[in-house]
């Protein structure tokens, strides 16, 4: 990125010949940056120790700790522009949804019956490493199913599309999740039920169980980050001993001789129980599910932790088979691939967009969260999340968070424009950063400033004006801003205008009389 373009990141949030510290850290603090990023650990250190009114080369020696980071925060182009009002939206959802209290804990896994119900937390991740939690988010709990999908990519991983489905099936089982039953081939339905998550972990090998359990374990915490993942020993030990079912699949499956050869079941049964009992917080799974959502690249390391086409088999199975009997209900009516857990998890995944987990522990019949699904609808109802939701082309009242607010509905220079009406300097700021010349007008003629004027925006009005726009520009009607602040009588904004030099259309029409040269006889 040249230098060149980074003075005009400067040129636009400057006021005065320079930046505050206390703006910048707004900045990243509104688009969702966190301080524990590793990507901004450096750059907001830095910004912290800067001095309270930063120069153009302070600023350009601030942005060389992270270039890319830097540029996206300032320029709004990171995946969620308006990354607060975003949250806002989550928020209010959370909130209605937490008013939600039926729904009963797992009886069949002791150590799950005795979580608080009450429990609740909802965490974001988007692409662009932008988070946002609530609720109980640094509370631990099992993922339990929520391990499938991930159990899944790291099959694939280790043995490839064709060699894995010869042993897993890709359709609905359209039976519970733990069904005693196979599909006509002898296999298990697709990776997304117990039988196949059994399969699953057949095919991950490794010198010894305790190798294999280890390598899954370093494959979760890549794709979380790097953040704290665990194991709950005591759900692991409940799990085991009420496990009748799954070891009846797994002798079911031997019988029908599904599993590839040398296949040790105990130890397979065993490993799946401890994937099930893997534990972590929705802040981590969020970022899990980002890296999904990311093609399988963790947004806050860089790290590529699965290839994208192993991914999107795994988003399509998840879409097709994640909630149990709840699936095409699901599919139809949410349209996100999800994964649910008997421990009241959810993971989302909004490809190319975001990762968000919901927790809370109780369920509905079907073993689905009762807030984590109706949180999903309402997310749906709100944003334009669903898979399909691009198709429609309709203005349905809800919110795409890509796409900017002002420019959703116009671009370029209206959304400059829009923006100065609305009295968003922050948003007016972004824009210039991203190249809109600050001067510009609509297809009236009306400028940003005149509309600043007639809006009575003076915090708008004032960073025009430091930008060094032109005071007098004449609309279609030759109405210059000053005609528009007078004719609202907007007496605050006149009295500015006209420190800097502002007239009403007769005035400047006068003075161009006055200074047209004599006429030659």
């Amino acid at each position: 990125m040249s230098s060149e373009h980074f003075s005009d990141l400067f040129s636009a949030f400057a006021r005065d010949g320079s930046v505050t510290r206390a703006d910048l850290l707004r900045l990243f603090d509104d688009s969702g940056i966190l301080e524990d990023d590793p990507r901004a650990k450096r750059l907001l250190s830095a910004i912290n120790r800067s001095s309270d009114t930063i120069s153009r080369e302070e600023f350009l020696a601030l942005m060389e700790n992270s270039p890319t980071l830097f540029e996206s925060v300032l320029d709004g182009s990171l995946v969620i522009p308006q990354f607060r009002q975003f949250c806002d939206g989550i928020a209010k959802i959370f909130d209605n949804v937490s008013e939600t209290r039926h729904g009963t804990l797992p009886t069949y896994i002791p150590q799950l019956e005795r979580v608080d119900p009450d429990k609740f937390a909802v965490s974001v991740c988007t692409i662009d490493g932008q988070r946002f939690s609530l609720g109980d988010s640094d509370d631990y709990f099992c993922v339990q199913s929520c391990s499938k999908p991930m159990t899944y990519c790291i099959a694939l991983e280790e043995v490839g599309e064709a060699t894995l489905h010869q042993y897993v099936g890709r359709e609905p089982s359209g039976k519970t999740f733990n069904e005693l039953t196979l599909n006509s081939w002898g296999l298990p339905h697709n990776p997304m039920i117990n039988a196949g998550a059994i399969m699953s972990g057949a095919l991950i090998k490794r010198k010894s169980p305790s190798d294999r359990f280890d390598f899954v374990m370093e494959k979760w915490k890549e794709a979380a980050g790097g953040a704290k993942i665990g194991f709950n020993n005591a759900v692991y030990l409940s799990e085991r001993q009420t496990a009748d079912r799954n070891f009846a699949l797994g002798y079911f499956m031997r019988e029908k001789k599904a599993f590839p050869a040398e296949t040790e079941l105990l130890d397979v049964l065993e490993f799946y129980f401890q994937c099930c009992s893997i534990d972590t917080t929705t802040k981590a799974m969020a970022t899990v599910a980002a890296t999904l959502a990311n093609g399988g690249t963790n947004p806050l390391t860089g790290v590529q932790v699965f290839r994208p086409d192993h991914v999107k088999h795994c988003l399509s199975l998840m879409l097709s088979c994640g909630m149990y009997d709840f699936s095409g209900e699901f599919a139809f009516s949410v349209g996100i691939p999800a994964k649910s857990g008997v421990s009241g998890a959810i993971l989302l995944v909004v490809p190319n967009v975001c990762g968000v987990a919901v927790w809370s522990p109780r369920l509905d019949e079907l073993g689905n969260s009762v807030r984590g699904v109706e949180f999903s609808k309402r997310l749906v109802n709100k944003f334009k999340f669903h898979t399909f939701d691009s198709m429609l082309g309709l203005r349905d009242g809800r919110i795409d968070p890509r796409r900017n607010m002002y420019e959703s509905r116009l671009s370029g220079a209206y959304a400059f424009c829009w923006a100065a009406a609305q009295g968003d300097v922050s948003e007016m700021r972004r824009l210039v950063a991203r190249g809109v010349s600050p001067s510009v007008a609509d297809y009236d003629g009306r400028t940003a400033l005149h509309l600043a004027a007639s809006e009575e925006q003076l915090e708008a009005l004032r960073y025009l004006l430091q930008l060094g726009v032109d005071v007098n520009p004449v609309d279609r009607w030759k109405n210059t801003p000053l005609d528009e602040a007078v004719r609202a009588n907007h007496s605050s904004v006149v009295s500015i205008l006209k420190e800097y030099g502002a007239k009403t259309e007769q005035e400047c029409a006068a003075s161009e009389v006055r200074e047209a040269p004599g006429e030659i006889r």
